[in-house]
């Protein structure tokens, strides 16, 4: 074998460390590796395919591709040639991407292995999206494969929380979500802290416009994040789903039957009935109620007691009520207190869980972080035929 030869096998090799970083995926899975050529004075060209022109990421595959090649053929001693593809070539990544399925199918139907959790409650304001947010880098923390689809189309707050904004636009005060890469048909999510995250959000000039869309609208739009946004094989989905019984959560039972629903309520006994009403439409859609999650809970004082400021036993109540229509009880999964870290922390667009990990709310949702992580990851119990948990 010819050095020539060695050099380019060896560059070949190191490619594949490259992972392009909205697909996740080896650049050489994805072909955007057009070739690589070694001249007679050991120089090396590597030629890169990009996947649209414009691409976010381009600079950063470059100087991946880059460090990768020099490293087998010494520094200085590379070029790389970079194009765009083709629609073809798109077209046929973006196949095998969905492992030959259509544009329009749901990634998270009965035969998916990804477990899918409803993040409901019965009203606004409980701190359901904080919530969800946290958890989701909790879990993904813990090295599970993590998406989160904000379904709250109204009151879209997830890219916020994951710091997923850019500066503000001239003119403007608030910065615009980050937005996502659109590949021919298939649109990549934007990642925080390793979380994969779609929202309308990501796809509005100003936030503070109001989204006033109709049934159709809505449930059009939650199907196209379930069929075109490309998650990859993700171990955990979460939903943020709006507060109430509305067309969202309708919808949501529709495409995923199969999902776990967690229900977030606050303490005082007065929320259990608005609480119960979210429950009961996700049972009525075939879901399971997995669990409930007390927000705002009481505040540890000093001296060692505790400032119930909203109340107690909502949460207890919410789990009591919903676990009368199931199998096995409705367990409460976790109490989490009020607490200024988490609130700053959605805030700033750094969630509690990492930027102060040992406050008692961070606690409180690493718990349920943990209890999640630990379920295997299986074909839902309703697409075998048997019943569920």
């Amino acid at each position: 074998m010819s050095d020539a030869q060695r050099t380019r096998d060896g560059v070949l090799a190191a490619l594949v460390r490259v992972i392009d970083p909205e697909i996740r995926r080896p650049i050489t899975e994805l072909d955007m590796v057009a070739g690589v050529e070694v001249d007679a004075a050991g120089h090396t060209t590597v030629g890169l395919r990009l996947t649209i022109a414009g691409c976010p990421a381009a600079r950063q595959i470059e100087r991946d591709v880059r460090e990768a090649a020099e490293s087998v053929a010494g520094p200085g001693r590379v070029s790389v040639d970079v194009t765009v593809m083709t629609r073809e070539q798109r077209r046929a990544m973006t196949e095998k991407l969905r492992g030959g399925q259509g544009a329009r199918t749901s990634q998270f139907g009965p035969d998916s292995l990804t477990r899918v959790y409803a993040i409901t409650s019965g009203k606004g304001g409980v701190g359901k999206s904080t919530i969800t947010a946290n958890l989701a880098v909790a879990l993904a923390a813990r090295g599970l494969r993590v998406g989160v689809v904000d379904a709250d189309v109204y009151g879209f707050s997830i890219p916020g929380l994951l710091g997923l904004v850019g500066p503000p636009a001239p003119g403007s005060e608030k910065g615009t979500a980050v937005k996502p890469t659109q590949v021919g048909d298939m649109i990549l999510p934007p990642i925080a802290f390793d979380v994969k995250v779609i929202s309308i959000g990501m796809f509005v000039d100003d936030s503070s416009v109001a989204v006033a869309w109709r049934g159709p609208m809505l449930h059009r739009t939650i199907n196209q994040f379930l069929t075109e946004v490309y998650f990859g094989d993700l171990d955990i989905l979460l939903l943020d789903l709006p507060p109430g019984t509305g067309d969202v959560a309708i919808s949501v039972g529709q495409l995923l039957p199969q999902a776990d629903v967690i229900v977030v309520t606050t303490p005082q006994p007065a929320a259990a009935d608005i609480a119960e009403r979210s429950g009961v439409v996700a049972r009525q859609t075939g879901q399971t109620i997995y669990g409930v999650i007390e927000n705002m809970a009481g505040i540890v004082q000093p001296d060692g007691t505790v400032l119930d400021i909203f109340g107690s036993g909502g949460g207890a109540e919410v789990a009591r009520r919903l676990g009368a229509g199931q199998e096995t009880p409705v367990p409460l999964l976790a109490q989490v207190p009020l607490s200024v870290p988490l609130r700053s922390g959605g805030d700033t667009g750094l969630p509690v869980v990492l930027g102060d990990p040992l406050d008692p709310a961070a606690i409180a949702i690493q718990a349920v972080a943990d209890r999640l992580a630990t379920r295997a990851r299986g074909l839902s119990g309703r697409s075998l035929g048997i019943s569920p948990r």
